[in-house]
């Protein structure tokens, strides 16, 4: 299903709020594809510019750099994961059955852009799977979270955590759980794709395989 959907990004973040204007989002957009296209290494403001067909100044007015861009668009995609997550467990009532549905979530393929202006979620997610750690693993890693760059993937993290929290109150470890499902769920596929001798999957399906080895992971732990 398709969402149209905006969220509260921090405005430390950008120099211009990207949902303020047409063109914001169109550099918000054309950046998710390009960075999935050619990378983050190899994506410059310039690169962007030319795809958009506008300069690099604009593109200035609106990030400082392009690491803030790419937070920009992890922060915009922890949002709408919980978003989605939210949405489609609102009307389940038994913990597990959420848990189920967490997992189904994770592992499956997020739907492709539908208008112009509309950010293509697949692409997003992989961008997440194989970029995200360049914003987190740097020196000056503090520093950025003091400024709660990082706070949608918290709250991700502590809502999932609630989650298991309901389904196994004694489990001493929610909120590591949490994280592990997530950050597990990205390196099992990529290492699916591309280093599989890294997993245990066999002919099967790669996004089946994932969320199988990812239940016996919760629901072992928490038995």
């Amino acid at each position: 299903m398709e969402f149209q959907v905006s969220f509260p990004i921090n405005n430390k973040i950008y120099l211009r709020d990207p949902e303020s204007s047409d063109l914001g989002k169109l550099i918000v957009k054309k950046a998710i594809d390009l960075i999935y296209t050619i990378g983050f290494e190899q994506f410059t403001f310039k690169k962007l510019a030319i795809e958009i067909q506008t300069t690099e100044a604009t593109i200035y007015r609106y990030f400082e750099n392009k690491h803030r861009l790419l937070l920009y668009i992890l922060n915009w995609y922890w949002y709408y994961m919980q978003f989605l997550i939210e949405y489609r467990v609102q009307n389940i009532t038994s913990t597990k059955l959420k848990l189920e549905m967490l997992l189904d979530i994770l592992t499956s393929d997020l739907p492709i852009s539908s208008t112009k202006t509309d950010y293509n979620k697949k692409w997003l997610n992989e961008i997440v799977m194989v970029e995200s750690s360049k914003v987190y693993l740097v020196k000056e890693i503090d520093a950025i979270n003091k400024e709660q760059f990082f706070q949608p993937y918290k709250d991700l993290c502590a809502y999932i955590a609630q989650l298991i929290k309901e389904y196994q109150p004694k489990y001493k470890y929610p909120h590591s759980l949490s994280s592990t499902l997530i950050e597990t769920s990205h390196n099992q596929l990529y290492f699916s794709l591309h280093l599989p001798r890294l997993t245990d999957i066999k002919n099967q399906d790669y996004q089946k395989y994932i969320k199988t080895y990812l239940h016996h992971l919760l629901f072992s732990l928490l038995a």
